[in-house]
């Protein structure tokens, strides 16, 4: 967002042993969830978008990203946290071994996300204000010279590698560009207001994004460049959508509502509404476990897009496969949890303070904070890098 914005008794992480997980004790009661909760995946409709990797699991679309999965080229990158600051123009390098700040650089203005490329090579700065990429080179940390994009508000990859899709808000444009060196080679013009994050189907063929000011959803055909249609979240009601997340069989979409307080479960090809999960107040990031079986989604804690800092943030942990939320993570004093993702081999979670300026490390066996880093102005779409995972679709780290 633009700022200026298991039952736990029943599996637990792959990283964290066979043990129940200890939120399990006090779990929530079962929230709204679709008449064929727990039903088997669908068979897919469309055979795999041409030049995309094969899925490795038809039940479990993020089984190339389990914990420690990581391949000859992504340990070979520089364990680091890059954290994207909208308020400072700069992006904070932080150790995720010591949990310390090393460094700060400076960008062009209102860097809102640090997105890994499809082939892992480059991670690429987001300067939405400034009109900007800054490429990072992951094995070395260390930045280079920007490239000349409008209005990068967020930035995404189609499954086959072949195109960056720049997801240009403030224009309501999504322009697709050449992965590598960012050449437009056209542009699709969006009706509704607001575009931000955006997921893919198993199959490659179909992206949904969503429009957080119109509180619309909208269906897109990756291999033409057509958006098909447009639906409305939660019509007459006010709506916000934010992250968009596939469930791990690839049968519905989980879209995060800031102002609805939870996540809307969402058929891919009619974009009809199956039904709604509670979650806390500001529902905003959505972040699949290293085993797929859990999300955890960040509650930022307020509805507005520019707050105060020591709101009623928390993490919700959604189990996708009963769609219900089995424990809530609180933040001891308050705060905003927003963007991140999950450590490597899958036992911490690191989401940024958007209005506390700081970082969170929760233990994800726990669910306790375990570390609070304090960071600049307006922390966004942080990522952890390396990441396991064949490729990336984009946002903060998007693997499959």
């Amino acid at each position: 967002m633009r700022t200026g914005l298991l039952l736990l008794t029943l599996v637990v992480p792959l990283a964290c042993g066979g043990e129940p997980h200890p939120a399990a004790r006090n779990p929530q009661p079962p929230a709204q969830a679709s008449p064929d909760t727990g039903a088997a995946a669908k068979p897919p409709a469309h055979p795999p978008l041409p030049g995309m990797p094969p899925p490795l699991d038809s039940l479990n679309v993020y089984r190339g990203a389990g914990a420690d999965m990581l391949d000859s080229l992504a340990r070979a990158a520089l364990p680091r946290v890059y954290v994207p600051l909208g308020g400072a123009a700069s992006v904070t390098v932080i150790d995720p071994k010591t949990y310390t700040v090393l460094r700060t650089f400076q960008t062009a203005t209102l860097p809102q996300h640090v997105v890994p490329s499809y082939d892992r090579r480059t991670l690429w700065v987001a300067n939405d204000i400034g009109n900007s990429l800054t490429p990072i080179d992951p094995f070395t940390g260390k930045e280079g010279k920007s490239i000349a994009v409008m209005d990068p508000y967020n930035l995404y990859f189609t499954p086959d590698g072949q195109y960056a899709i720049v997801v240009a808000e403030r224009i309501q444009r999504l322009d697709f560009r050449d992965p590598h060196t960012m050449a437009l080679h056209d542009s699709v013009p969006v009706t509704c207001p607001g575009v931000d994050h955006m997921d893919f189907t198993a199959d490659g063929r179909t992206a949904v994004a969503t429009c957080e000011f119109s509180g619309k959803l909208l269906k897109l055909d990756v291999a033409t460049h057509r958006i098909e249609r447009y639906t409305e979240l939660n019509p007459g009601k006010p709506s916000m959508p934010q992250d968009i997340r596939l469930a791990p069989d690839g049968s519905v979409f989980f879209v995060a509502d800031m102002k609805a307080d939870g996540v809307w479960v969402v058929d891919p090809d009619s974009l009809r509404v199956l039904g709604f999960i509670p979650t806390g107040t500001g529902a905003h990031g959505i972040y699949p476990s290293r085993d797929g079986k859990l999300f955890y989604v960040s509650n930022r804690g307020w509805h507005v897009l520019k707050a105060g800092p020591h709101g009623p943030g928390s993490v919700s942990v959604l189990d996708p496969r009963t769609r219900s939320v089995v424990a809530t993570w609180k933040i001891p004093g308050g705060g905003s949890p927003d963007m991140g993702n999950v450590s490597v081999d899958g036992k911490e979670l690191w989401l940024s303070g958007r209005y506390d300026h700081e970082v969170y490390v929760f233990d994800t066996a726990t669910g306790q904070l375990i570390h609070r880093i304090t960071v600049g102005r307006d922390p966004h779409g942080m990522t952890v890098w390396p990441q396991p995972g064949r490729y990336s679709l984009g946002h903060t780290g998007n693997m499959r």
